[in-house]
């Protein structure tokens, strides 16, 4: 299994699925996760679009990060109230197989926290 880094459908061109292809082909399952980003894919449309990109392409929605805290990056922080609301929203229009799961980095945790 490997899992890719996409944020927005438009990193989906010719060359990554022709990546992605070579790697299915030779029985590689392919999971995506994404960074939930101020202005870049906060949007219902956005991460529908980014989900049924990857699926046509045989890649799995899997999970949407809340953005890591750090130096120069507080202008694309979501804030957890509003990545729930956007990905209930995103439940409401897409099958569950194309939800992401939403979670976020916990200092000092081994593993990705849940949010919802």
């Amino acid at each position: 299994m490997i899992v890719v880094h996409c944020n927005h459908a438009n990193e989906i061109n010719p060359r990554v699925i022709a990546a992605f292809n070579l790697l299915r082909n030779n029985g590689i399952p392919l999971f995506n996760q994404s960074v939930l980003l101020k202005g870049v894919n906060d949007n219902v449309a956005v991460l529908c679009e980014l989900s049924e990109q990857l699926f046509s392409h045989g890649i799995i929605p899997y999970y949407l990060h809340l953005l890591d805290k750090a130096t120069g990056t507080g202008h694309f922080e979501v804030s957890e109230t509003a990545a729930i609301d956007l990905v209930k929203q995103v439940q409401a229009t897409l099958p569950g197989y194309l939800v992401p799961k939403l979670v976020k980095e916990q200092a000092g945790t081994m593993s990705k926290q849940s949010i919802q």
